[in-house]
C-alpha cells in the first residue's frame, strides 16, 4: 500500500529576520561536505593546500548554482524564462539542472586550475569523490519539496507514494486513462495516483553508493583522468537506469517512445567516461604518490 508523501513546511528554519529553505540548507549541507572531504583528501595527497581547496570549494560552489540554475532554466523550462525573466532568480522555489552545474564546475574548475597552474583534470579528479555528497543532498532537497517525482506504478509496493504536487498531472492521466481509478487514492476533491519516490532512487545510486565507490577508487593514486572518468561512468549509468522510474519532463516527447531527456544528456557522459578512461591508462601520467 502506498504512503502520502510527507507535506514538509518549505522553511527549514526560521529565525524571524531570515527564513532559511529546505533547497538552502541541503546546498549548505553540499558544500560544507564537499570542504571538509576536500580537505581531508588534501591532506592524504599534499599537493593541495588549505587555502587551495577553499578557493576550489568556492569556485565549484559558483560553477554549481549559476550553471545548474542557468541550465535547468534552457534545458527544461525556457519558456517560463521567456515570459518571466526573473524566474531564473527564484532558486529557492528548486529547480536546478545536474548537466548545467556539470558544465558550470567544468568552467569553474578550468579557472580555478589557471590560477594555481594545474592540469584541469588533476583539479577535477581531485574534487570529484565529494561531488555524491552534493547530489545526495540536492535529491533530498527534491524530494522534500515534492518535485520531480517518479512515474506511476501498478505494482503493490510499501514504498510507493502518492505526491499531492502531482495532483494536476494525476487528473490529466486519470481523464485520459479511467482505468487508472483503480489505483487511485481520493484526497478531498482530487484523486492521487501511487508513484515511485525517484528522488530517493537517485539519492541513493548518484548520491550513495556513487560516493562509495569513488572514495574507494580515489584512495590510492590513479592515473589522470581515470577518477574523473570513472565518476562521469558511475553517474551517467546510475542516471540513466534511474530516469526509468522518473516522471518525464512535461511535454517533451521520448526518443524511441521510451528514452528521456535526462537520458539522452547522459549519454555523452557515458561515452566520455569511456574515452577518458582508456585515455587515462594508456598515458599512464601521475599527479601524486603515497608517501
Amino acid at each position: 500500500m502506498a504512503i502520502i508523501h510527507p507535506q514538509f513546511n518549505p522553511v527549514a528554519l526560521d529565525l524571524g529576520f531570515i527564513e532559511l529553505h529546505w533547497y538552502g540548507l541541503m546546498y549548505l549541507l553540499a558544500f560544507l561536505f564537499a570542504y571538509g572531504l576536500a580537505s581531508y583528501r588534501a591532506k592524504k595527497r599534499g599537493d593541495f593546500t588549505q587555502e587551495m581547496v577553499s578557493d576550489l570549494v568556492f569556485y565549484g560552489a559558483l560553477g554549481v548554482i549559476l550553471g545548474g540554475r542557468i541550465g535547468y532554466v534552457i534545458l527544461y523550462n525556457f519558456g517560463e524564462f521567456l515570459s518571466n525573466p526573473a524566474y531564473l532568480l527564484r532558486v529557492w522555489e528548486g529547480g536546478m539542472s545536474f548537466h548545467g552545474g556539470f558544465v558550470g564546475v567544468l568552467f569553474a574548475m578550468y579557472f580555478f586550475g589557471r590560477k594555481y597552474k594545474k592540469h584541469a583534470f588533476t583539479v577535477l579528479d581531485f574534487i570529484a569523490p565529494a561531488v555524491p555528497t552534493g547530489l545526495l543532498f540536492g535529491r533530498l532537497g527534491n524530494f522534500i519539496n515534492g518535485e520531480l517525482w517518479g512515474r506511476v506504478s501498478h505494482g503493490d509496493y510499501g514504498h510507493l507514494m502518492y505526491f499531492p504536487q502531482a495532483v494536476n498531472a494525476d487528473h490529466e492521466l486519470i481523464n485520459a486513462d479511467p482505468n487508472l481509478h483503480n489505483i487511485a487514492m481520493q484526497m478531498g476533491d482530487y484523486f492521487l495516483l501511487p508513484r515511485h519516490p525517484s528522488q530517493l532512487y537517485q539519492a541513493l545510486t548518484e548520491g550513495v553508493l556513487l560516493f562509495i565507490l569513488l572514495w574507494w577508487f580515489s584512495a590510492k593514486p590513479r592515473p589522470r583522468y581515470a577518477v574523473s572518468a570513472l565518476f562521469l561512468l558511475g553517474y551517467g549509468c546510475s542516471r540513466f537506469i534511474t530516469e526509468f522510474f522518473r516522471q518525464p519532463d512535461v511535454g517533451y516527447e521520448l526518443i524511441f517512445g521510451w528514452m528521456s531527456k535526462g537520458q539522452l544528456y547522459s549519454l555523452p557522459m557515458i561515452i566520455a567516461g569511456l574515452i577518458l578512461m582508456t585515455l587515462a591508462y594508456k598515458k599512464n601520467i601521475y599527479d601524486w604518490q603515497k608517501a
